[in-house]
């Protein structure tokens, strides 16, 4: 077969791959507490008001310096452009599937659902505090997990004063709900 109808990958053609992004389980909607949902907002107008012009700018300004097989501004500001293209559409993507849902609005409510802050026990070692938020909130170290988790699956519709076994790759564990509260997160 001729070399004209194979296709070879290029470095280009890596880069196009999806970024390791976390996904949402199919067909749902993306859940996403109004602080959340506003950093997402504020991310993409950024990167179309500021960022992706100022690139442009830069490239327009090296492609006008000539030979463009070695010049360096132009081919880092083509590739920083396809970057900041990418991200604004994968923001777009999770900004159009994105349902807003307010933790203050689900106050007075007893069971664990999405925006929930929930002091857990397990196995009798010290309270752990997690707030349960979207997919792009996650941020274990600050005590938030996505409602998709394995935790948070397991935690939702319990209740304050349940017991429930939770499986983990080390084994099952035992947990506590000592409360459960629906706070504004930032």
């Amino acid at each position: 077969m001729s070399k004209a109808f194979t296709r070879e990958t290029t470095e280009s053609d890596a880069e196009e791959e999806p970024s390791s992004a976390p996904a949402l389980p199919h067909g749902s909607k993306n859940y996403m507490t109004p602080a959340g949902y506003a950093r997402l907002v504020a991310e993409q107008d950024r990167l179309i008001r500021e960022e992706r012009p100022r690139v442009v700018e830069v490239v327009s300004w090296a492609a006008s310096n000539g030979d463009r097989s070695e010049n360096g501004d132009y081919l880092y500001g083509k590739k920083r452009l396809r970057e900041i293209d990418r991200r604004i559409r994968f923001l777009s993507k999770r900004l159009e599937n994105a349902q807003v849902i307010d933790p203050l609005l689900q106050e007075g409510n007893e069971q664990i659902f999405f925006g929930a802050t929930v002091t857990l026990c397990f196995d009798g070692e010290p309270e752990q505090t997690f707030s349960i938020v979207g997919i792009d909130e996650a941020e274990v170290s600050r005590g938030r997990i996505s409602w998709v988790s394995p935790l948070a699956r397991a935690l939702l519709k319990a209740r304050e004063g349940d017991s429930l076994r939770f499986q983990t790759p080390s084994g099952p564990r035992d947990i506590d709900v000592l409360e459960v509260r629906y706070l504004p997160l930032e």
